[in-house]
């Protein structure tokens, strides 16, 4: 599709970006003020008009998001090159044939017999569909397991709505319409629900997938959900290992160390299991610990009981920093003072509050935190997550760093998709994890309840050799 189309190729209304719904208030005002407010006699034209209209948007989305399933799935894709986000800000449809790379051919998309008769036919259209026909047997390296957010993220993913999923997630006032359809789609894949493909990329030589489980963040926390969200995961872990994949990377939930001990259930129950399993932790540790300011010589730190947590607060203590620690027991402050050695537990101060913070410019969070909470803190403070979902940002005087992640390298191809609330070209720690375990052919596994803490600057440094950048996007 050519970038700078000529006069009369647009509706008159195509400048006017999504303003351009708005010419159709007079008809909503009309139907709405005569149908239910008690008007003049009833207007069932605008009304009609209306719902026309609308359904014809379902109707398009429908079928462009089965199509983008399709290609996100199918083996019989037509054209295999990469779309990134400046095609998808450009064009509102897409996913290529011979009509859009060879532009001077195929002009009659559905009556092929005027090319054929007028010689605009193109040559290789026979041996395409053939060949497309077919299928190709793709290579799988990677593949990153995650799983939906809220209910309306189902339509963040690339088969959603195009314009949308090109942004960081964030919910807008006009998507309550889609408040049935999300609920509908939850339903549905509860009951129905496998995994399935959502994007694929390449990184050089390397192809990489990502895999949705069908649950949603608040199933997680479902003890009756529990078992059948593992069966899920394991389905996916044994598919992947089908498919030779060499490295599977947990994300978000999917390697909680409440429902599964960060994946080593599933190393338990496969003990032969060729790919390698990686949740991605020694990264994010890494991520976190290169985000603190050098010369910090006190933190606030909380929810530390994870083993990324325990990873940061035994090498902040070796750093010589001094850390307000808050514990809600004993038990739990001696099982966090085990994974330090003895002669740096002294930096370890525990606290039984988050007042006890008040004067600590720098917040390490590895749990959710209220905005009542986040009072707490001083002015101009910093609030560091290590959790997957960010804190809310209640603070207008302080400073908030992004969940873990990092800016992609620039020969990452088909990026056209935001990774939930991250910026464009950004992706969480524990998904770049994975690909830099693949990426170095690592052949152990990196996932359970410890980590070692002596990887976390190999990891580290292997990321920055493959052309990943820190990402400590601050916001007031």
């Amino acid at each position: 599709m050519a970038s700078k189309p000529g006069p009369l190729t647009g509706w008159p209304w195509e400048k006017l970006g999504n303003f351009k719904y708005l010419l159709l208030s007079p008809l909503v005002i009309k139907a709405v003020h005569t149908n239910f407010l008690g008007g003049q006699e009833a207007d069932n034209i605008s009304l009609v008009l209306l719902l026309l209209v609308a359904t014809q948007y379902l109707h398009n989305q429908l079928w462009i998001s089965v199509s983008r399933y399709q290609n996100a799935r199918s083996k019989h894709q037509i054209q295999s090159k990469s779309i990134h986000f400046e095609q998808v800000d450009r064009e509102r449809t897409w996913y290529h044939s011979l009509h859009h790379s060879q532009v001077h051919t195929n002009f009659c998309l559905f009556m092929p017999l005027y090319d054929y008769l007028y010689g605009t036919a193109d040559k290789s259209s026979q041996t395409l569909y053939e060949t497309s026909r077919k299928g190709r047997k793709e290579k799988v390296d990677l593949v990153y397991l995650t799983h939906a957010t809220s209910l309306l993220s189902f339509f963040h993913l690339r088969f959603g709505f195009a314009s949308f999923a090109a942004k960081p997630y964030s919910t807008k006032w006009y998507m309550w319409i889609l408040w049935p359809i999300s609920n509908a789609i939850m339903i549905f894949l509860w009951l129905f629900g496998q995994s399935f493909i959502a994007e694929k990329n390449r990184l050089n030589d390397m192809h990489l997938q990502t895999w949705v489980i069908p649950r949603y963040t608040f199933q997680y926390s479902m003890p009756s959900e529990r078992a059948k969200i593992n069966k899920l995961i394991e389905d996916s872990i044994l598919e992947a290992e089908k498919k030779e994949v060499k490295v599977i990377s947990l994300g978000l939930l999917n390697q909680s160390e409440d429902l599964n001990g960060g994946g080593e259930l599933f190393l338990k129950r496969h003990k032969n299991l060729k790919a390698r399993m990686v949740d991605g932790s020694t990264l994010v540790a890494a991520v976190v610990l290169n985000s603190i300011p050098s010369k910090t010589g006190e933190v606030f730190m909380c929810g530390g009981t994870s083993k990324v947590g325990s990873a940061i607060l035994c090498l902040l203590s070796q750093r010589g920093v001094s850390i307000q620690l808050l514990t809600e027991s004993r038990e739990q402050l001696d099982q966090m003072k085990s994974t330090v050695p003895s002669q740096f537990q002294q930096q370890i101060i525990p606290v039984n509050s988050y007042q006890a913070g008040k004067n600590c410019k720098i917040w390490i969070v590895g749990r959710w935190v209220s905005g009542e909470d986040q009072m707490k803190a001083p002015k101009g403070a910093l609030f560091i997550p290590f959790q997957p979902f960010p804190i809310p940002r209640t603070r207008k005087d302080c400073f908030y760093y992004s969940t873990p992640a990092m800016r992609v390298p620039a020969n990452l191809e088909n990026v056209h998709t935001c990774e939930n609330w991250l910026p464009r070209r950004v992706m969480s720690a524990w998904r770049v994890g994975g690909m830099v375990h693949a990426l170095q052919g690592w052949n152990h596994h990196e996932c359970g309840q410890t980590m070692n803490t002596a990887d976390i600057n190999k990891v580290w440094e292997a990321a920055l050799k493959h052309g990943f950048l820190p990402f400590n996007m601050s916001l007031t």
